[in-house]
């Protein structure tokens, strides 16, 4: 079972559904963004999403050490990338693109 503040942390962080990140998850906007081990390969962040999918699919009580591990990760990612929100519209930023692999999309209510 996972820590209850992680587990609060990781439901504030990630606003989107399973069912919305795996949907973007299929785009080819989000398998463009994103840093790479090597060329060709899927980026840290899309694998990052499959990983939430998968989280999000649990229920707390069947949270795992290596899934507490990854939202932790995952909130990390979100408080560090939403505070250098870029100027202008970022709708179809790159900046945007790459959160929303992580979960979380910063224009959802």
């Amino acid at each position: 079972m996972a820590d209850t503040d992680v587990y609060a942390e990781f439901r504030d962080a990630v606003n989107m559904t399973a069912g919305e990140l795996n949907k973007w998850l299929g785009t080819e906007e989000s398998k463009t963004v994103g840093q790479r081990s090597s060329p060709g390969t899927e980026s840290v962040g899309h694998h990052s999403g499959r990983k939430i999918v998968g989280i999000l699919g649990k229920k707390e009580t069947e949270l795992t050490e290596a899934d507490e591990q990854h939202m932790r990760k995952v909130v990390g990612y979100v408080h560090r990338h939403t505070a250098q929100r870029p100027d202008g519209d970022v709708a179809d930023s790159r900046w945007r693109h790459s959160l929303m692999n992580w979960g979380h999309d910063p224009l959802k209510k």
